[in-house]
């Protein structure tokens, strides 16, 4: 399969056009982040909700204006993006990218092809902000996180939701999958441990999601996450048996199990057989001290009954 290029005129003066440097990546990005053209107002809070302070420890609060421009070349519709070089050096993947591909002095620009622009913009985001929109606020009554609610003026074009829709279209699986799982996925491929923490709490506030749509994720997430994680996968493996009543009964989930190619389903099954061991040991504890508690309470028919034996 031929890879494709951008190929940059020559300029006036006739210098060579900057060099691309490909990356063989899988993942996808968002739409509005880091220096996008529309960026959410930050104005438009909730009165009673304050962004969470101290969420992420930014590689560089205030970046260096003159720390060398780096431009990015993302998804099959070659959307471009620019951000300062020791911003992206916060992330160990550009950073050995930006180390080892480019000679001094040399225009850094860096092609990713199977990139989804609009995780990509909520990666830049989180570099330069510490968050991505929706951004985890902390509502000071109910001492509660939950997500930034939409300015009016963007709920109404969202069809009157207060809140963001939870999902992108992924061009990997041909289907909606959830925005979040995408971005932690993100960034395990980036090494940002933190962006990974923000990403699966932010998952755990969504509600009402379609079990086909859990299912994809699931899938999408197993196939980009390694075996050793313990956090996303289980976060999938907990909310299906936790819906279990739903799963049994969806198409989609036999559709699913009857393709597999998947460790998600042998995982589920050993998380369902301790969830119904947990349950039996529970059972068991319950009738024991129940048992203990009506021979206490009872102790001449207790003795009646061992003499009858005797």
């Amino acid at each position: 399969m031929s890879s494709r290029r951008l190929d940059n005129p020559q300029s006036r003066s006739g210098s060579k056009p900057p060099r691309l440097v490909r990356s063989n990546s899988s993942l996808s990005f968002a739409k509005e982040a880091g220096i996008s053209k529309h960026r959410h107002d930050s104005r438009h809070r909730r009165p009673n909700a304050t962004t969470v302070p101290g969420t992420v420890a930014r590689a560089d609060s205030n970046p260096n204006p003159i720390s060398p421009i780096v431009t990015l070349i993302i998804g099959q519709e070659s959307r471009i993006f620019a951000a300062h070089e020791n911003v992206l050096s916060a992330s160990p993947f550009f950073k050995n990218v930006l180390d080892t591909q480019f000679s001094a002095g040399e225009p850094k620009r860096i092609l990713l092809p199977q990139e989804e622009p609009e995780i990509f913009s909520s990666v830049l985001e989180y570099l330069y902000k510490g968050d991505y929109h929706p951004r985890l606020v902390h509502d000071k009554k109910l001492n509660t996180l939950e997500l930034e609610q939409l300015p009016v003026a963007s709920a109404r074009r969202n069809g009157g939701a207060g809140r963001e829709v939870p999902t992108i279209y992924h061009h990997s699986v041909d289907g909606e999958v959830l925005k979040d799982t995408v971005i932690y996925c993100a960034g395990e491929k980036y090494g940002l441990e933190e962006l990974k923490r923000i990403a699966l709490r932010k998952q755990g506030l969504q509600c009402g999601i379609m079990a086909s749509t859990i299912l994809t994720s699931a899938r999408y997430a197993y196939a980009n996450t390694p075996d050793t994680d313990s956090k996303l996968r289980a976060h999938y493996l907990a909310l299906i048996i936790r819906g279990r009543n739903t799963f049994k009964c969806s198409g989609t989930m036999q559709l699913e199990m009857f393709h597999g190619g998947s460790d998600l389903f042998f995982d589920l099954f050993v998380a369902l057989c301790n969830h119904v061991d947990d349950l039996s040991v529970a059972s068991s504890s319950t009738q024991h001290d129940t048992q203990q508690d009506t021979q206490h309470d009872n102790p001449q028919s207790s003795g009646k009954e061992d003499d009858s034996q005797a």
